[in-house]
């Protein structure tokens, strides 16, 4: 494992997810300054999430193509730029045309960033899980960098929101000029998908139930960070704080999660995480739903979090082993159906939760996470071939390969 390259990405995953999480952290100032209502509100997450889910399986093609690294400052510095123009904005599609921005940006960011972790991780599992927490670290900030900087100094104080990718581009620059002089070569995606090709074949079918797995996932996730802040505030008359607060709760939860998740995946297996997170997750989300007070809501929200992202790392690795031969779709289709297809049915949502409450919103996501129960249930792990003599034995309980990222020859997890 190289650690200097995995822990550097990670802090790129911070700052990038740091945008994402910005979204739903904005939304009750806009709501409350500019008087916006929850359809309007569910239109910019719409924005936001939904078209990055269109557009990130294109970059993860691209990236499968040749190395594109330079995608990964230039997803960030866009996602800060989309965030900081939407709060900027004065007029309703301005915030809409910025906050889309922002979405590419954060989806341009995912498929190289990912190659780029699975190859500085090696054949460790935990690797993985150490990179997608950067993103729910950066998630989790989000509400209080927002706070501080709207609450103190109103939305016109919103540029100073662009700081954090602006020296983590700096960083970059340096960084790679550090490579270079070090003789560092990137792996290239195009000839491990070749050498891929010759030994294993990409179950689309496999994929299929995992992706229809992940947007069972994605809707109630996206639901409940882009309305639990209000959900406090306005069912349960908690105060903008608080509200603040149980989101910052949750995506910490989140983290924590993660980590769990890879750790759990090297020791028992990777459907041990995906099944438990999702069997978990169902009656957390029922707490938040039906919450009859501030505590049990965050409580919830807390749980909500650490079961939801058991599942987070191993889905993605689970997801290029099903596509072994193409790396960057698989987790730019994983990755952005997880993040962000959940956008896709905000307005819808928005509208209903004018109509009928928040609560009733949060009841319906509760029958799409039942159902991605479901089929979480039904996911196959798939072990590739063990790698040759020179590999040694590994003693982990699944072991696939690990050339769709790297190039190497067949081994890994």
């Amino acid at each position: 494992m190289k650690r200097g390259q995995l822990a550097f990405l990670t802090g790129t995953h911070i700052v990038n997810d740091l945008y994402q999480g910005a979204v739903p952290a904005l939304l009750p100032f806009l709501m409350s300054q500019r008087h916006y209502s929850y359809t309007a509100v569910s239109g910019i997450a719409l924005a936001a999430s939904g078209l990055s889910s269109v557009v990130q399986p294109l970059f993860g093609l691209l990236v499968d193509r040749r190395p594109r690294g330079w995608l990964i400052p230039a997803g960030f510095l866009t996602a800060a730029a989309g965030i900081t123009g939407a709060a900027l904005a004065d007029s309703y599609p301005l915030t809409w045309l910025f906050a889309a921005l922002a979405g590419i940006g954060i989806a341009a960011y995912h498929p190289a960033a990912t190659n780029q972790a699975r190859v500085a991780g090696g054949q460790s599992q935990r690797a993985m899980s150490l990179f997608s927490v950067g993103g729910t670290l950066g998630a989790s900030l989000a509400p209080a960098l927002v706070t501080l900087v709207v609450g103190a100094y109103g939305l016109g104080g919103s540029w100073l929101l662009a700081v954090p990718a602006l020296v983590t581009a700096l960083l970059w620059a340096a960084q790679g000029r550090w490579l270079r002089y070090r003789g560092h070569t990137p792996a290239t995606p195009s000839a491990a998908r070749g050498a891929a090709t010759s030994a294993h074949r990409d179950d689309w079918r496999a994929f299929g139930r995992l992706a229809a797995t992940t947007v069972a996932w994605s809707i109630p996730y996206v639901t409940v960070t882009s309305m639990l802040a209000l959900h406090i505030q306005r069912d349960l008359h908690g105060s903008t704080g608080t509200g603040a607060a149980a989101l910052t709760l949750l995506t910490l939860a989140g983290a924590a999660g993660t980590l769990l998740g890879g750790w759990l995946g090297d020791r028992h297996g990777r459907m041990t995480p995906i099944r438990t997170g999702y069997l978990l997750a169902v009656p957390a989300l029922a707490a938040v739903a039906f919450a009859p007070s501030v505590a049990v809501a965050m409580a919830g929200a807390v749980a909500f979090g650490l079961a939801m992202f058991l599942p987070f790392a191993p889905q993605v690795t689970l997801a290029q082993d099903y596509l072994p031969t193409r790396p960057g779709t698989a987790s730019g289709l994983t990755l952005g159906l997880a993040m962000s297809v959940g956008g896709l049915a905000a307005p819808a949502l928005g509208g209903l939760a004018d109509a009928h409450g928040l609560r009733t919103v949060l009841a319906l996501v509760l029958g799409v996470l039942a159902l991605g129960l479901g089929s979480a249930l039904r996911l196959r792990d798939r072990v590739l071939p063990e790698a040759g003599p020179e590999q040694g034995p590994d003693p982990a309980p699944e072991r696939v390969n690990e050339q769709a990222a790297t190039g190497a020859a067949p081994g890994g997890r």
